[in-house]
């Protein structure tokens, strides 16, 4: 539970960032270099993989790294400047859907009524929470733009998600964490020093606070403790309690952004969250 509420300050101290006029390739950068001692130490704990990767395995990881952490971190951060932290952290929860659909369509598993169910009542509350939020602000072309952003990024983490599953299998959940994020690090360093060069790192003295924490608290932090909840309680417990994530974002983002929340919001955000949990939960086997 701590992890998830964790996770879910990310897109308001994102959106505090933001306030100081700093970009988005800038903000991503320090977010990463603060985290990459955490990652380092990350990958020291968990040890040699029992099994020799191949060169094939790492430019896997590297791949992975750049797919899930970089290019997901980017388009989230980038669609954040134009909708609210609460209806990203509703688009980005929509991944399980995803996964799910690419591994439809990649691996050819049949779809259960269901999972039908499941993709009809996110995807209906995510339009629900769309409209509300045109009407607040009422710039069409913003919204989407900022929409179609973070469905990239969520679209970006559950390819790492399908990809990876083998490397997670090979090398541990944690390990394969710790490497790939290390590589997404300097994926982001290369393109900060190309396109921004190191005098771009100077920032408003509020920024580097905020970008501390979000790489302690809102990264770091929540991955160890969501890796930890799992081995501990199981994946079915895991995806219910982490529901609590949008609902604190939703709170979070009316506490310290002020944004307003509406029944409509509201009755939107539980069908996400609803469909999240039947498409997440596995049905338990009948005993006999």
């Amino acid at each position: 539970m701590v992890g998830s509420i964790a996770f879910a300050g990310k897109p308001i101290i994102i959106k505090l960032a933001y306030q100081y006029d700093v970009d988005v390739m800038t903000l991503l950068a320090l977010r990463m270099l603060f985290s990459l001692p955490f990652f380092l130490a990350m990958a020291l704990w968990a040890g040699r993989s029992p099994t020799a990767l191949t060169p094939r395995d790492w430019l896997a990881v590297l791949a992975l790294g750049f797919i899930g952490y970089y290019l997901g971190s980017y388009l989230d951060l980038a669609g954040l400047q134009y909708i609210s932290a609460s209806l990203g952290r509703l688009i980005l929860y929509l991944y399980p859907t995803l996964v799910l659909i690419l591994n439809t369509l990649i691996f050819k598993q049949r779809v259960t009524g269901r999972q039908l169910v499941s993709l009809a009542l996110s995807y209906g509350g995510i339009l629900l929470v769309f409209q509300s939020e045109l009407g607040l602000d009422g710039s069409v072309g913003k919204t989407t733009l900022g929409g179609v952003l973070v469905f990239a990024s969520a679209m970006t983490y559950a390819v790492y998600l399908v990809m990876g599953s083998t490397m997670i299998q090979k090398l541990g959940s944690m390990r394969f964490t710790a490497y790939a994020s290390i590589a997404a690090t300097a994926f982001v360093t290369a393109t900060f020093l190309a396109t921004h060069g190191p005098a771009n790192l100077v920032v408003a003295h509020p920024v580097y606070g905020l970008t501390l924490i979000l790489a302690v608290f809102s990264t770091v932090l929540p991955l160890w403790l969501m890796a930890e909840g799992l081995k501990r309680i199981g994946a079915n417990q895991v995806a219910l309690v982490a529901c609590i994530g949008p609902i604190s974002t939703i709170a979070l983002a009316h506490f310290f952004l002020g944004e307003p929340v509406s029944t409509v919001q509201l009755v939107g955000a539980g069908l996400v969250l609803g469909g999240i949990v039947i498409i997440s939960l596995r049905p338990q086997p009948a005993s006999a």
